[in-house]
């Protein structure tokens, strides 16, 4: 037991175990707020939107997406799947 202590007496994670770190200052980002960010700089820019985000979704090329008001580097924080996962809750909130 007293090896499961480390020097500030607290349990030491156990090696089986999934650790977390989190930089300061990296804010939890929301994947619907990413895509009406992105939707919204993509129609700013002219782009139509919904097939840029079909052509990144499917391919995962940033290049679909403007780097108008860091869009791209936005999405790219978003793992695709969480994308994809949003549209879909969204479309069939109301079926639920």
């Amino acid at each position: 037991m007293a090896d499961d202590l480390n020097f500030s007496g607290k349990s030491s994670p156990k090696l089986d175990e999934t650790m977390t770190f989190r930089v300061r200052g990296e804010e939890e980002l929301h994947p619907g707020d990413v895509l009406k960010t992105v939707y919204a700089a993509l129609r700013e820019k002219g782009y139509n939107p919904i097939n840029q985000l079909v052509g990144y979704l499917i391919s995962g090329d940033p290049a679909y997406i403007t780097s108008h008001k860091q869009a791209r580097s936005l999405i790219r924080r978003v793992e695709r799947d969480d994308l994809i996962e949003e549209l879909v809750s969204a479309y069939l909130r109301d079926i639920r």
